[in-house]
């Protein structure tokens, strides 16, 4: 299945894509799409509703983020071999980990905001897990059924609140309109292989990124498991796995982002963002 929320900022409503792409209307079924929805019982009880008997949502209608109520936005930095290599630092022995802010969740389509100050906005396009059970100190093969689904996410960085500012990459990386998150988020069996998922992000139409999941160094069941040794994961909680080269810091010389500019960028069978930066 490929779930979703539409509707103005604030309003969303749960909704799932049928097999014509149009939007169906699930608010009669559940409340929202969130940790409640995503365990493997509920998503079955959706999986039954033939979607011809919902109805339709409005033409045009905007999409909200893919996940309601996200209890943690988890990152993992460095992650792809070839990313590693352009920003010139070792390959991690273990994966680098850090938060973007619940408040930097916004639709896959809603403009992004360059923050006051900013001199080096800068995108990444990556693959998005979303937690459907609770892991807790996980194997590796049980971290694998607690993921619910998986997204396509912009992880949205100011390099230089990131690196040049005492410290912490979360500065740089929890601005407000910072985490682009959807269209869809798409069950954990409609994906045959995660590891293996083209991705690419361009601006002003000029490709940046054009990659794979399959350089990825640590793939997603492994950083389910390796996460739940620090912290319990929850239901509706959402983990970024990484980016593949091409970012502006790693051109040379380095482009960054200016208002007015349009990201776009999608993952393979996880659907497609657009994102214009305006002034905050």
């Amino acid at each position: 299945m490929k779930l979703l929320r539409f509707g103005q900022p604030g309003q969303e409503k749960p909704g799932l894509l049928d097999a014509d792409g149009r939007i169906r209307d699930l608010s009669g079924v559940v409340a929202d799409i969130n940790g409640a929805t995503l365990s493997d019982e509920a998503l079955a009880k959706l999986k039954a509703i033939d979607p011809a008997t919902l109805p339709l949502a409005p033409e045009g209608v905007r999409y909200g983020a893919c996940v309601a109520g996200v209890g943690k936005f988890l990152c993992i930095g460095l992650n792809y071999a070839d990313h590693a290599a352009e920003s010139n630092l070792p390959i991690p022995e273990e994966p680098v980990l850090f938060s973007k802010t619940t408040s930097c969740i916004i639709g896959p389509n809603d403009e992004v905001k360059k923050p006051r100050g900013s001199t080096k906005l800068d995108w990444e396009v990556e693959l998005g897990i979303v937690i459907g059970k609770t892991a807790s100190y996980a194997t590796e093969a049980e971290a694998e059924a607690c993921i619910a689904g998986y997204c396509t996410i912009n992880d949205v960085s100011e390099r230089a609140f990131q690196l040049e500012r005492g410290g912490t990459w979360d500065k740089g990386k929890g601005c407000d309109t910072f985490g682009p998150i959807g269209p869809w988020l798409v069950t954990r069996d409609e994906v045959a292989d995660p590891t293996n998922l083209k991705m690419w992000l361009s601006v002003n139409g000029k490709t940046y990124q054009d990659g794979s999941t399959a350089t990825m160094i640590f793939k997603p069941a492994f950083i389910v498991s390796y996460v739940s040794q620090f912290m319990s994961l929850h239901p509706g909680d959402v983990i970024s796995t990484g980016t593949p080269p091409g970012v502006g810091l790693g051109q040379k010389p380095p482009v960054y982002l200016e208002v007015g500019d349009v990201m776009e960028l999608g993952i393979e069978g996880l659907g497609t963002q657009k994102q214009t930066v305006i002034a905050a």
